[in-house]
């Protein structure tokens, strides 16, 4: 594994996956190759409890690649990583992100799509997208059914980012700690006390069943967002704009097409 760490706890009944590229831990092809393959090796994992995705250093992740959003190659990145989604849909295994530093974009989208995020003061999460002229397709079908509509507006169509104290406010996340250690202290808590003493396959069942209608809002409009974003948003002049204006580090100059 060049881009993920992972680490089976609790007598591998928790694992825990971090994710290490030495920078912004920025979810590109390597990454999601490798967290595919262990995603699917889980289906034959009677045991797990709990799957905790976390980011090495100071952030959880800058989000997915923007080099990779170029009109060629955004096609495969967004099958890619929604593969993802639909890998954990699959599983039903409890997650749990543990948020330090920067959680952006795809990095924010891993997070919300777990069933808790536990977070330090450090925490800022955003979907930055339409500041690059695209959208975030999970993330516009996740947040309104975990914030509401006009929380999920205002995060997608400003593009802004949020500390934790607010993002506890609006329940997006679940628990915050003061510090690294707190947090990880507080993971520990909740681990013994609210996820090992329960069946592993009846929690499997747990998740299907709570989130039979979020499952389903996902499974049939990802796949339509994710056609509009290429088909259509990708030939529009403003959202190329927006990618290579970025990655050449200057204004974009919208046309409004």
């Amino acid at each position: 594994m060049e881009k993920i760490k992972v680490n089976y706890l609790y007598e591998n009944t928790v694992v825990q996956i971090v994710m290490d590229d030495g920078k912004g831990n920025i979810l590109d092809s390597v990454m999601m190759k490798e967290l595919t393959n262990l995603l699917d090796s889980f289906k034959t994992n009677n045991n797990l409890k709990l799957i905790i995705f976390e980011g090495a250093g100071k952030h959880y992740s800058f989000g997915a690649s923007v080099e990779e959003h170029k009109k060629d190659e955004a096609a495969q990145m967004l099958k890619s990583f929604h593969n993802l989604f639909y890998l954990l849909i699959e599983l039903s295994i409890p997650t749990l992100s543990k948020v330090s530093g920067q959680c952006l974009g795809g990095g924010m989208e891993l997070a919300i799509m777990c069933n808790f995020i536990y977070a330090d003061n450090t925490a800022k999460l955003g979907q930055p997208e339409i500041v690059l002229g695209v959208f975030p397709p999970p993330a516009s079908l996740i947040l309104p059914q975990k914030i509401g509509q006009a929380q999920a507006d205002e995060l997608l169509l400003t593009g802004k980012s949020i500390n934790a104290q607010q993002a506890k406010s609006i329940n997006l996340i679940n628990e915050i700690f003061e510090s690294k250690e707190e947090l990880q202290n507080g993971l520990n808590s909740f681990i013994e006390n609210q996820i090992l003493p329960k069946s592993a396959s009846s929690l499997r069942f747990a998740v299907k069943a709570a989130r039979k209608t979020f499952n389903k809002i996902l499974l049939e409009n990802l796949p339509q967002l994710e056609e509009m974003y290429v088909s259509q948003l990708m030939n529009t002049n403003d959202a190329n704009e927006g990618i290579n204006s970025f990655l050449e580090k200057r204004k974009p100059v919208w046309v409004g097409s």
